[in-house]
This record gives C-alpha cells, sequence and structure tokens, in this order.
C-alpha cells in the first residue's frame, strides 16, 4: 500500500497521478483520498517510474495505522518526521520521540526538522538520502492516522535546471517544466510522435525529448525556434540524451503544409493574450475570450489535418481572475463541432494572476 502526496494544485496533481497510471501501465487501486495525499494499492513498479511525475511531492509506503505501526518502520540511525494534515510542534516532538524509543533496541537514532517546517521539502530529502529516512503521518479528519516511509520523491533540482540553466529563459512567458512534465501526462499517450505546435523556445520539446518520445515541435516565429534549437542542443549535452526534436517554422492554422505524419498527441501552450494590467470584468473577459477562439478555432481545424484517429490534446486555453474575485472560464462548445471531445478541464493559478490557465485534454474522434 502507497500514498502519494500532492503538490501546491492537487485537484490537478490527482488528476495527472491517474493519468500517469494508466499512461505507463501501473494497477492503480485507490483507498482512500484527502486534500493532501492519495491512498492506494499498486505494484512496487509505480516506484519505478514515479520521478516522471510533475506534480506529486513524494510516495510513500505505508507501514499502518495509529502509533503502533511505528513499530513496524525500518531502523534508521537518522530521521526525520513530516506530518500532512496537521501543523503541530508539540505532537511533531511526540511522534518524533515515539519512533527513537522504538528504535532504542537496535541503536541510536536522531531525528530533526527545519524551523517551522512540518512536512520535509523534497530538497532536503535528497540531499540526506540515503542516510536520513522521511518518515510520513498522514492524518485523517477525525484525527486517526497512517504511517509510513517516503521512498521516492520528484527532483526538484532537476526541474529548476531545466528552468533556469539553460542557455535561453523566457520566465515570464515560458510554461515552468514542472507543468510541462503534467501536461504529457495528462496525454496518457507513453510511445508516440508528439508534437508542440507553440513550441517558444521548447519547455514542452525537452521534456518530450527527456521521456524518448518521437519529439516534434514549431512555432511561427523563426527566432523563436533559433532559441529552442539551442535549448535542446544544451539538454542532450547535460543530459546525455541521444535523440532529439524536428523543430520547423510553422503557423499552427497550416500544419499540413509543414508536416506530412500525424501525431499521437498534441501538448501545447499557445498565444494566450496580452498581458492583463487589472482583473477584467465578466463582460471584459468574456470579449477577451471571444476574441482568441476566432484564432484558436482555426488552430484546432489544423490539428485535426494532423492528427491521428482518437489522437490526443492537452491545450491551455485562457481563463481570467475577475475584478470581483470570481474566475471566468468560457465553454467552448465549438470543439465537439470540429470532433474533439473534451476528456477533462483543470485550472492553474495562483492567487496574484489575472490569467488562469485553463487545462483542457481532448481526444479526436476524426
Amino acid at each position: 500500500m502507497y500514498a502519494v502526496i500532492f503538490g501546491k494544485n492537487p485537484a490537478l496533481s490527482e488528476a495527472e497521478f491517474y493519468s500517469f497510471s494508466r499512461r505507463f501501465g501501473l494497477k492503480v487501486s485507490p483507498i482512500e483520498s484527502s486534500r493532501y495525499w492519495l491512498l492506494f494499492d499498486s505494484s512496487p513498479q509505480v516506484e519505478r517510474y514515479f520521478h516522471w511525475l510533475g506534480g506529486a511531492l513524494k510516495l510513500v509506503r505505508i507501514a499502518g495505522e495509529g502509533e503502533e505501526a511505528i513499530k513496524d518502520l525500518e531502523y534508521a540511525k537518522l530521521f526525520t518526521v513530516s506530518l500532512y494534515g496537521r501543523s503541530d510542534w508539540k505532537l511533531w516532538r511526540k511522534l518524533g520521540s515515539g519512533i527513537k524509543r522504538e528504535f532504542k533496541a537496535e541503536g541510536p537514532a536522531k531525528f530533526f526538522k527545519p524551523a517551522k517546517t512540518y512536512a520535509m521539502p523534497a530538497e532536503l530529502i535528497l540531499k540526506g538520502f540515503p542516510e536520513v529516512k522521511d518518515f510520513v503521518f498522514l492524518f485523517r479528519e477525525d484525527g486517526s492516522f497512517l504511517v509510513g516511509e517516503t521512498v521516492k520523491v520528484t527532483d526538484p533540482f532537476e526541474l529548476k535546471k531545466l528552468d533556469v540553466e539553460r542557455p535561453v529563459q523566457k520566465p515570464i512567458l515560458s510554461i515552468p517544466p514542472r507543468l510541462a512534465r503534467i501536461m504529457v501526462n495528462l496525454t496518457e499517450v507513453r510511445r508516440g510522435s508528439f508534437l508542440d505546435p507553440f513550441c517558444g523556445i521548447g519547455t514542452i520539446v525537452q521534456e518530450f525529448v527527456l521521456q524518448g518520445l518521437t519529439a516534434f515541435g514549431s512555432d511561427r516565429d523563426e527566432g523563436q525556434v533559433k532559441a529552442a534549437k539551442k535549448n535542446l542542443t544544451w539538454l542532450r549535452n547535460e543530459f546525455r540524451v541521444k535523440t532529439s526534436a524536428h523543430l520547423e517554422v510553422c503557423d499552427a492554422r497550416k500544419l499540413k503544409r509543414c508536416f506530412r505524419q500525424r501525431f499521437d498527441a498534441i501538448v501545447t501552450e499557445p498565444y494566450l493574450g496580452n498581458p492583463l494590467k487589472r482583473n477584467p470584468s465578466r463582460g471584459e473577459a468574456i470579449k477577451l475570450a471571444n476574441e482568441l477562439d476566432r484564432f484558436y478555432y482555426s488552430v484546432f481545424e489544423s490539428f485535426g489535418d494532423v492528427l491521428k484517429r482518437n489522437g490526443r490534446v492537452v491545450f491551455v486555453f485562457p481563463a481570467y481572475r475577475l475584478s470581483n474575485g470570481r474566475i471566468y472560464r468560457k465553454e467552448r462548445k465549438w470543439l465537439e463541432k470540429l470532433g474533439f471531445e473534451v476528456l477533462g478541464k483543470y485550472t492553474d493559478y495562483e492567487e496574484r494572476h489575472r490569467l488562469v490557465r485553463d487545462i483542457h485534454v481532448l481526444r479526436y474522434r476524426g
């Protein structure tokens, strides 16, 4: 039995995890979930592929339930304690002391925590592995809890390197590497040809290449394509990747002129409009969305020319945080008219954002 700890966007993280399990052929049987975590049964294969998740933080192997389960934890000379669902210093010390007492028969043990941190960040766990173990307590609303040990974490150092160490960077305009990984998993396509027709400096194409997919990218801006090629050359050297991507200067509304083959999946964040100087009213948001939809309609017509039947699309539409604090998300019935079935919709944003990513997962019925 395992638990996966979700990142800062739990709804998107949970959707990605289920898509990821289907994508890698993992038999996952959910048991229980909360805002912070999902408890499930699976084969140990989940440990092998866990690093390909973008929206999860930790994979925890469950030892049992309640304080009695502490006896089933494997001895560690150095350990820390992570609490999910509770932030309580006295409780943290009590549980840590209980583990230390259990370990006393096998040898000395020390536990530690950073100040004001009740759940160990992946960065510190990676720096301490394998000497330091992270023992995890998952609290339910009724106060009962599960006990386990972190066995895998997603690597924030790798994701940061993919973002800030590549030669060409555009922090405001580029999609985060973590989100690119999430979007690739949402396709549920494990092998095949992948296209990003708004590739920019190549963040999503980088993820295609890292995962060994047949990677294609395009952008109508020649300068962006040159930047993407530069970043991919860096990627191959830094990550010792043998394959690369085929990149074209191409208008996303005319893809069949640039690509003769059909794709298994399209993953992309298109042009989302000009930066907003303030939060729009509902009327202003509707106008902005309608103007962009005229462009997106032509783009999806073009997708139909290059997608295989039942091919997947993960596409970021713009949504808007309104002046009254609500979020406006446009319904796009024209997608069905063009042969695209919406399988899922997820938002991704921070409180300060005026523009909200409205991630759509679609299947092309042809």
